[in-house]
Order: C-alpha cells, then sequence, then structure tokens
C-alpha cells in the first residue's frame, strides 16, 4: 500500500513539474571560460533587480550552455557562478509577455583559491562539499520550517542522536558541536534543551567537520559539528516574526520569536528572541534475562514518558563596532532559562520462568528541574597589513546551573499472596559549571600561495554536584550510600600552528600540530576521594590535495583527536530509575584518543567518494553491569579497550527533471569494540550502511516541496546492538506578499519507523529495550520577513570554546 501511494504521488508530482514547464519564451545562452573553454555545472541565477531577490535557476549543461524559462513579466537580472571564477551579473532586462533573449556567450574569469571547493548544487543548493568539511544549506528551507535546530541537526546526512542526546557521526561516537564556531559547554542533555528551543529557520547552514585541522580543539574525537546561524547582511533595520505548532499525536507544542538586526555604518546590533513550549516522550519496553548460579529470572518492563519545558524567551544580543576599516571589536550575550516537568512511568513484571512472574512493581517517577545558561563573549578582530596578517581574540564566560528534585513512587506487589508494600524515595540535584576560556588566533600570508597560522588557548571550569538522595517513606531520612557531593576543577593549556600552501599546479598542502596539556583534579568531599590528572598530548593533522585533472580531485588527510570524559560521569553519583536500575558515575574513566585516514576523491566538482579508517584506543561507551543474583542492571560509561572503523562514504546530486532534484549520501562501515571484563573477553562488530536523499521540488503555484528519506541499517556502538531503522519527513513552502510572508507545513516519521531497539548479550544474560520518542509530527509554522537597506559585507566571527560539550 505504501508503495502504490509513493507511485501515485510520484507520477502527480511529475505531471505537475510537466505542466508548469510548458509555457512559453526562454532566456538562452553560454557560459566559457578566458581561454574560450565551455563551463559546465555553473549556477545561472535569475535574480529580481530591485531587491536582488531569488527567482529561480539552472545549471549549465555540460558543454556550458544553459535556458530558463521566461518569468512573469518585471525586471530582472542574471548572476552566473561556477567554483574557480569570479561571480558576474548581467545588466538589468525587462520581461514582458512570450519574451525571449539571447545572451550569447558569457566569459567568466577565473579566480585563485588556495583550496578548490567542490560544490553540489540543485535548484537551491543543500550540500556544498569543500576540502576540509561539508556543509548543509538550512536557510530558507521548507524543513526548516515547524523544526527547531536540534531536529534540523539530526536530519543531517551521517548523524545519528540517540535516546540521550548523545551525537554519532557516520556510525562513529564522539563528536563535539559548535555554534558559529564556538563550542557550546553543554551536556549532551543540555545541548538538547538548548537547541529545542532555537527555531531551525534561524540557522544559515551547518558544518560538518569529520578530521579537522590543528586550529581547531582536539576534542571530539569523531570531528565537528558547527552551526552557523544566520546573519543580515543589508544596511538599517531587517528581521523576521514567527509563530509555530506541532502535534506528536499526544502532546502539543508551540513556538514564537523573532530577530532584528540594525547595522548603521561602524555599528551593528543584533537580537535573537525564541519561545518554546516543548514537548515530548516516548513508550518503550525493557526485557532483561539473567541466568544465575541457580536460577533464572525474566525481566519485563512497560514504561512511558512525558515531559513539558517552557520558560522566558531565550535571548541572544549582540554589537560589532568597526574601529576603522580594519579593526572591530564585538561582544555577544546568550541568556536561556527553562522549567521542565516529566514523569517516567513503569510497569514491571519479575519471575523466574516467563510469562509466569511473582512479583510486579509499580514505579512513578516525577522530575522538576530548571535549566539556566549564561553565556558572555568579547571578540577583536584585526588587519596588521596589506598583505593579509590578521589577529583575533576572544574572551568567553559561560555558567550553567540546574535546580531541580524528583520524586519516587514505588509499588510493590506480592503476585503469590497479592501483599502491598510501597517505597519512596526523593532526590534533590542541584548541580552547576563556570567556565573561563580566551584565545588568541594569529594568520600571516607568507606570499600568495602560502601562509601560517598559529594560535595559544587556556581554559578553565569548575563543577560542582551536590546531589541528595532521601528516603520519603515517612518524612525524608539521607540515605548516605547515595548521597555525593563531587567538585571537579580543569585547567587546559593549548597552542597550535598550521601552514596552508600551494605546492605545486596539481597539490596543495595543509599540515599542522597542537599540543594540550591538562590538568585537573575530582574531589567527592562524601567519601573523602581525590582524582588527580596531569597530561600533556600532540596532535598532528595533514591534509594534501591532488589535481589530477579539470574533473578528477584527490583529497589525503590524518589526524590525532582525543575525547576527553564528560564532567558528570566522573561523578560518582548514582542516578535512580527503578529498584532494579540506576546509573552510575566512573571516576576512573579515561579519555579516548582516535587516529583517522582518510582519501577522498572529487569527480566533475560535484560527486564525492571518501575512504577512511579510525582506530579508537579506549573507546568510552555506555556499558550495562549485570548483577545476575539480584536481577539489578547498573548503567555507567566505561573504556571499551578498542575501537576500529573503516567507511566508505559517498556523496552526490541526481536531477530528477528540471524542477525535481536530489542530494544523495551513503555510507558503508565496518565497526568494531572489544573489551575484557570481569565475565570474559567482550567483542561487539557490525557491517553499518546508511542512505540518505534528500528531495527538492518546485511545485506550481511556487510551492517549494521537500522529502527527506533516511534508512540505517544494524549498527554497532560500544557493546550495543542497534536494530535498523528509518524515516520519511515531507514539507512544503510557499512565500506570499513578494516573500514578506512565508507559510510552511511539514511532517515527520511517516511511517513510525525511527524507533530504538538495542541489544547487549553478555555471557548470555539478555538486556534490551525497544523505545519510540514520538518523532512522527506534524506542524506548521508562519514568518513575516522585514528588510530596509542596500547589502553589505558581514565580518564573521571564528571562536572556539570546547569545554562546554563535556559539562
Amino acid at each position: 500500500m505504501r508503495k502504490k501511494c509513493l507511485l501515485i504521488f510520484t507520477l502527480i508530482t511529475i505531471f505537475f513539474t510537466h505542466i508548469a514547464s510548458a509555457q512559453n519564451g526562454s532566456l538562452i545562452g553560454k557560459l566559457i571560460d578566458e581561454k574560450g573553454v565551455a563551463i559546465g555545472y555553473a549556477n545561472i541565477a535569475l535574480l529580481k533587480a530591485t531587491d536582488t531577490t531569488f527567482v529561480t535557476g539552472v545549471l549549465s549543461s555540460k558543454e556550458g550552455s544553459f535556458v530558463l524559462k521566461t518569468p512573469a513579466a518585471g525586471s530582472y537580472i542574471l548572476r552566473f557562478s561556477a567554483i574557480g571564477f569570479s561571480e558576474t551579473k548581467t545588466a538589468a532586462f525587462d520581461v514582458a509577455a512570450d519574451f525571449n533573449k539571447d545572451f550569447g556567450t558569457v566569459i567568466l574569469k577565473q579566480e585563485t583559491k588556495t583550496l578548490q571547493e567542490v560544490s553540489v548544487t540543485a535548484l537551491r543548493p543543500t550540500i556544498t562539499q569543500l576540502a576540509d568539511r561539508m556543509v548543509v544549506n538550512v536557510e530558507g528551507t521548507a524543513m526548516a520550517a515547524s523544526s527547531n535546530a536540534f531536529t534540523a541537526l539530526s536530519k543531517s546526512p551521517g548523524v545519528f542522536i540517540d535516546q540521550d542526546g548523545n551525537i554519532q557521526l557516520n556510525g562513529r561516537a564522539g563528536v563535539t558541536v559548535m555554534l558559529n564556531g564556538k563550542l557550546t559547554y553543554l551536556s549532551a542533555r543540555d545541548l538538547r534543551t538548548m537547541l529545542e528551543g532555537m527555531s531551525a529557520e534561524n540557522i544559515k547552514n551547518i558544518e560538518i567537520i569529520t578530521n579537522p585541522s590543528a586550529k581547531y580543539d582536539a576534542e571530539g574525537s569523531s570531528g565537528i559539528l558547527n552551526i552557523n546561524l544566520k546573519k543580515y547582511d543589508r544596511s538599517g533595520m531587517n528581521g523576521s516574526l514567527y509563530s509555530g505548532y506541532t502535534y506528536n499525536g499526544k502532546q502539543h507544542g508551540y513556538t514564537a520569536g523573532g530577530n532584528i538586526n540594525y547595522n548603521n555604518g561602524a555599528w551593528n546590533t543584533f537580537l535573537n528572541l525564541d519561545f518554546a513550549h516543548r514537548v515530548g516522550g516516548r513508550e518503550a519496553t525493557f526485557t532483561r534475562v539473567f541466568y544465575g548460579t541457580n536460577q533464572t529470572t525474566y525481566f519485563d518492563q512497560i514504561a512511558t514518558g512525558n515531559f513539558m519545558a517552557e520558560g522566558p524567551p531565550t535571548i541572544r544580543l549582540g554589537v560589532d563596532y568597526n574601529l576603522n576599516s580594519n579593526h572591530s571589536i564585538g561582544v555577544m550575550g546568550y541568556f536561556n532559562t527553562n522549567t521542565l516537568e516529566a514523569d517516567f512511568l513503569t510497569n514491571t513484571f519479575i519471575g523466574n520462568t516467563p510469562k509466569q512472574p511473582f512479583q510486579y512493581i509499580d514505579a512513578d517517577n516525577y522530575t522538576h528541574n530548571t535549566y539556566t545558561n549564561g553565556t558572555a563573549n568579547l571578540h577583536y578582530q584585526g588587519k596588521l597589513d596589506t598583505f593579509g596578517t590578521t589577529l583575533s581574540s576572544d574572551l568567553d564566560f559561560v555558567k550553567i546551573t540546574n535546580r531541580g528534585y524528583s520524586n519516587y513512587y514505588n509499588y510493590f506487589t506480592d503476585l503469590n499472596n497479592n501483599q502491598n508494600t510501597t517505597d519512596f524515595l526523593y532526590t534533590n540535584l542541584p548541580n552547576g559549571f563556570d567556565i573561563y576560556s580566551g584565545k588568541i588566533d594569529f594568520v600571516h600570508p607568507i606570499t600568495k600561495s602560502h601562509k601560517m597560522e598559529a594560535g595559544v588557548k587556556a581554559s578553565h571550569v569548575v563543577s560542582d554536584n551536590d546531589s541528595r538522595f532521601y528516603f520519603n517513606n515517612n518524612g525524608l531520612v539521607l540515605d548516605p550510600l547515595r548521597t555525593n557531593h563531587f567538585n571537579y576543577k580543569e585547567n587546559i593549556y593549548a597552542a597550535y600552528v598550521n601552514y596552508n600552501g600551494t605546492l605545486s599546479k596539481r597539490f596543495t598542502l595543509q599540515a599542522g600540530l597542537r599540543a594540550e596539556q591538562t590538568k585537573s583534579t575530582g574531589i567527592s568531599y562524601t567519601t573523602g576521594r581525590v582524582d588527580e590528572r596531569d597530561y600533556l598530548d600532540f596532535f598532528p593533522s595533514l591534509f594534501l590535495q591532488q589535481k589530477v585533472n579539470d574533473n578528477y580531485g584527490i583529497n589525503y588527510s590524518y589526524s590525532r583527536r582525543l575525547s576527553r570524559p564528560n564532567y558528570g560521569n566522573l561523578n560518582p553519583f548514582k542516578a535512580y530509575r527503578d529498584p532494579y536500575t540506576w546509573y552510575e558515575g566512573n571516576p576512573y574513566l579515561r579519555p579516548q584518543y582516535t587516529n583517522v585516514f582518510s582519501l577522498a576523491q572529487t569527480f566533475k566538482k560535484v560527486y564525492s567518494l571518501t575512504l577512511s579508517y579510525q582506530r579508537t584506543k579506549d573507546v568510552m561507551a555506555e556499558i550495562p553491569i549485570l548483577d545476575v543474583d539480584n536481577s539489578t542492571t547498573i548503567y555507567t560509561t566505561g573504556n571499551v579497550n578498542d575501537g576500529h572503523s573503516a567507511s566508505l562514504s559517498g556523496v552526490g546530486p541526481l536531477k530528477i527533471s528540471k524542477k525535481w532534484d536530489s542530494q544523495n549520501t551513503i555510507l558503508l562501515a565496518y565497526n568494531k569494540f572489544s573489551m575484557q571484563s570481569n565475565n570474559g573477553q567482550l567483542e561487539n562488530d557490525q557491517l553499518f550502511y546508511m542512505f540518505q536523499s534528500n528531495h527538492t521540488i518546485q511545485l506550481p503555484k511556487d510551492i517549494r516541496m521537500e522529502l527527506n528519506l533516511l534508512y540505517r541499517g544494524p549498527a554497532a556502538s560500544g557493546l550495543y546492538h542497534m536494530a535498523a531503522m528509518h524515516r520519511v519527513d515531507i514539507a512544503f513552502k510557499k512565500s506570499f506578499l513578494n516573500k514578506k510572508i512565508d507559510l510552511s507545513i511539514n511532517a515527520n516519521d511517516l511511517f513510525k519507523g525511527f524507533r530504538f531497539y538495542w541489544t547487549t548479550d553478555i555471557n548470555g544474560n539478555i538486556n534490551e529495550f525497544d523505545q519510540y520518542f514520538r518523532f512522527r509530527s506534524i506542524g506548521a509554522t508562519i514568518r513575516y520577513n522585514f528588510s530596509k537597506g542596500k547589502k553589505i559585507n558581514v565580518k564573521q566571527r571564528n571562536s572556539s570554546v570546547d569545554e562546554v560539550n563535556r559539562t
């Protein structure tokens, strides 16, 4: 039935596309370079002459020719662009009915760039493949509307986010998240909270950097995800207002907000406000089988979770001031606070024979938490000479607090005699982080094709977690075995040097070395335990780019990186879930180190094929510890001894019709993990494959349709086996009143296939869970855009703070 519906939908779309294109009049021409060679696959964009608004576009053919359908009456210009060539525009021309125009031969002049770009282009570019990263363009897409930044990130090629908010890239854990080039200083849970409160329509693009250079912090063994927010490029007053609604089948969510930018000469000021009434939940089953010495125990649990979070609007405010044409300073502040109300309700049956339980537990958990994140940044950027020598610096301060409590109501029933007992518990969990960071970056061109980069950075982190656990059966009584006060301090000092230059007409080299000194102290005031660490590491990186010919290039790369333990994972505190399940921190947790080798090939500047190998030492992963005799599972984060991953990934466009483009990503990887435990040698390996296809379709009536298809095969993560999963998302967008109003409608996970089914098998003992997190939803957003002023160049900040990702 699904296949029939998809076939009918495809035929209808192709029919309307054909009808829409059958109109009279055309704009034609041919693109060549200064030597008279045709320029294929270049971008030709039709813009309104009045405000350069994008109307439509097309790619030139292999022979350099192009044909555009004549637009509605009005005044227009054509813009021509191609990788390696300077942008060229025509003079304005007026269009009437049945208008035809031959622009003849258009010559594009070459421009010199140190690193060659490879663009994968469509009706509106979705993916851009650069020499050292992939850029996913989010701005203006239909999928971005009615969506938040967290959802946009989770839909990026190769990105997977598990049920706890931990991020994997191409099947590998250890990913660092940055916002406008600045690390976010957040745990997986707090990062999710922040991104879910941010509209995806405020995002310009997401950079996927799988093999960062020495310029970046060494943190992030599997790569970096950098979320770049929009910056207005016009003088005067510009901005937008929006309102949205979502429904996931059980809960209603709302969003509203706006942003405004004012530029007047040397001053540039922006303000973003985002309000969100976030909702979500899950339905789950947990199954465990414990093969004890004298008996087997079967644990079957059904769970339902719900949450609602909202607070005052998130505020992001910034001011940049140009001291003169070469020097600028700026300040930026971010503040977010929200209150979470959540429940996790479970029904558990325990017995020694399948489906014949002797005990029933009704466990109801209720949590209240207030999260606050305040961030401040002071930035300087300057040009020191006419050769392009630059100096930039950043000072950052971040303060994060969580103030919350939880009630656990456990009701026990002995099914043999129907005797009932209760056990009520209470926790108070205040925790927070203060993070200070400063860095300086220096860039000096040696010649026109050679440059050196260098920089230093220092950071100081203080984390305080005072977790109090109480019995609550006859008033609050402190439980000393599950109470812990933990303080953590860490200093990191880093320096790097990086060279970038052209070796010959065919080879470009980038090589760098980064050094990081880490000093930390963890103190458990409850137990008196003190853990001190002091280690110096070096992280080399090497990139060699080879231009074989005009249509084929090869990039060779190597880098060494690490992932330090999450601050909370080092805390030996026990996080309670039910009488037979809890999480416990690990003060012995070690950082993991990764060596990454890759070979990337580009074809015709639009297709890429990458072969990579990653070896990780002391892989950090969630490990279930089974107390077989007591039917208890303790989850902790531990070091899996070794991890190996070999992968082959491809990215490329496929043009289905004149108004139907697709961007496609395919990944084939083999992952293997091994660990020596008290249960013997444990191994987990899997051949993993993933396919993602993003479609952009221009329908009649100027309606833009987007369709995202994702399939993930079985995978291995630490000691877990992950079952296959899939999702289908669809969105429509229509603009009104000369693009001042945008209306978007989307639907996510149409077939409810993005389900988490994970299992472990440790010496025959089974631990599996099947969870669905209500990804299936519908939503609508309306946005009003206003703009007044001329286009300007906006300076981009490029600061990097690493420690937030581990809070």
